[in-house]
């Protein structure tokens, strides 16, 4: 089997690293190699890579054969770019310096993309930083209203409890003063209304027997005495 351009596996669980080898088609994938002519990061925005671009041409010349995984970190690298420029050259289709210039070409306009697309990253982080800032104000501000809403309704009705309970008060002050002078005068009304008594005859009696002198009380007594002597 040919020679293969392929990625082995380092790092650790949940953070991959590939080291870009050249190893034997017949070799396991975390086995033995040849060369190792660079590294692959997928982990990093944008992937970081590195490559060493002759020795990955000079391989492909000897008729290595690149995985779909390698052709295309290959292709971003330029490299499958430049084997086809020279491919070229020796075909007579180009000279170097033109197959130079059009790479040269390629890589300002890649690095350019590169660049933009970093630029657009940050441009789309500050925004969304924006963004979140902005509902984040606008839920406390939702909420500070809120409370003060309510704030304001529960001192608006401890006001009027208050307004409530001094009317009540008021009231009830203005009420006892009446209650306590109505009975009064309606006692004083009923006594002024209601007649003299005719005094009985006993009454006449014992009022006349303490208006007798004690002299005519005395006489009274030996009479009185002399009356059961005589019986």
């Amino acid at each position: 089997m040919p020679v293969k351009i392929r990625l082995q596996r380092r790092g650790k669980k949940g953070n991959p690293f590939y080291h870009i080898i050249i190893a034997d088609g017949r070799a396991p994938r975390d086995g033995k190699f040849i060369e190792k002519i660079g590294t692959y990061d997928p982990v990093c925005n944008p992937a970081k890579i590195e490559l060493d671009m002759n020795k990955a041409i000079q391989w492909l010349q000897n008729g290595a054969q690149p995985t779909d995984t390698a052709r295309s970190i290959l292709s971003v690298k330029g490299v499958m770019l430049k084997d086809h420029l020279l491919k070229g050259v020796k075909k007579g289709a180009l000279t170097e310096e033109q197959a130079e210039a059009k790479f040269q070409t390629w890589l300002a306009e890649k690095e350019n993309k590169k660049l933009q697309k970093i630029k657009d990253q940050d441009l789309k982080l500050k925004d969304e930083n924006k963004k979140r800032l902005e509902t984040e104000t606008k839920i406390k501000e939702d909420i500070a209203a809120k409370i003060a809403k309510k704030k304001a309704k529960e001192l608006e009705d401890q006001r009027a409890k208050e307004g409530d309970v001094a009317a009540e008060e008021a009231t009830k002050q203005e009420e006892t003063p009446e209650k306590e002078e109505a009975p009064v005068q309606e006692e004083t009304a009923a006594k002024e209304e209601i007649p003299a008594k005719e005094e009985t005859p006993k009454q006449a009696e014992t009022t006349e027997k303490k208006e007798k002198p004690e002299g005519e009380k005395k006489e009274t007594e030996i009479e009185t005495k002399e009356e059961k002597t005589a019986e």
